[in-house]
Parts: C-alpha cells; structure tokens; sequence
C-alpha cells in the first residue's frame, strides 16, 4: 500500500504552488495523492480557473468553507479538515503559501499528530513588518510544520 499525501489548497495562490508538486509526485508513482480544497476562494476565477488552466485533476475533497472573516473562516476550515483527516489517515499532508487555508489544515493535522510539509514561494526574510499573505498566518505555520 502507498502513503497517502493530502495536497490542500483552497486560495488562488495555492493552485499555482500546488500544481507543479502534484505532477512531480503523480510521475513518481509511489503516493496515493488526494488534493483537497478548502473552499477558501470559491469563485470560479479564484479557484476552479486554475484547474482547468493548469490542468489540474479535479480535488478528491472539497470542503466548500465560503466567505467569513478571517477568524471565522479560518476556524471553519480547521473543523472541516480535522473530520477529514480522523477519517482519512494520511501520512503526511502538504500545505502550500501563507493563507487560512494553511495556517488551519497544518494546525488540524499537527493536532492529529499527522506530519506537515510546507511549500512557500519567495523570501523568508524572518523579517514580520514586511508585508505577506494573509495576516498572522506565514510565522505561525513556519513553526508548528515538520518539512519545509
């Protein structure tokens, strides 16, 4: 049986960071892959576009968490994501960027005692008056996640 890797994304930059990992663990045949969606954006220009356009294979779970405030929304996808990882079991669960989708899915499997591996793009000055992704959420995944 191979491990199981659940690849989460749910905002537009996730996509986009997401789709070349995917394809190179696809190719290697040793993963059983299951993309997740959060729901974080959830119009079709923020979301499902980059499906298509990438070529993206269609998530396997989709949370549909919608709007809310960052507090509100971040705490919908954590219990959303939590159900699906105690009935799924993954061995490790991949997050991508510096959104609520990643600061909740890396918190909810951490809990679970699951692994995180945490894919960012760009500098990590260390440096917390420049500006990045989504308020409160870059520092705090950099410290509970396993691999980055």
């Amino acid at each position: 049986m191979k491990p199981t890797i659940h690849l989460v994304v749910g905002a537009r930059p996730n996509y986009i960071k997401a789709n070349p990992v995917f394809q190179r663990l696809d190719e290697l045949d040793k993963f059983d892959l299951v993309l997740v969606n959060t729901g974080q954006h959830y119009d079709h220009n923020m979301a499902a576009i980059f499906i298509d356009e990438l070529g993206m294979k269609a998530p396997d779970i989709n949370l549909s968490v919608g709007a809310g405030t960052h507090g509100a929304q971040t705490a919908k996808i954590l219990t959303a994501y939590e159900e699906v990882l105690i009935e799924h079991s993954p061995d490790l669960v991949v997050v991508f960027g510096d959104v609520n989708s990643t600061i909740a899915c890396s918190l909810a499997a951490t809990k679970l005692q699951v692994p995180v591996a945490h894919v960012e793009a760009g500098l990590r000055s260390f440096d917390w008056s420049m500006p990045r992704g989504q308020p409160g959420t870059h520092g705090p995944t950099g410290h509970i996640v396993v691999h980055h």
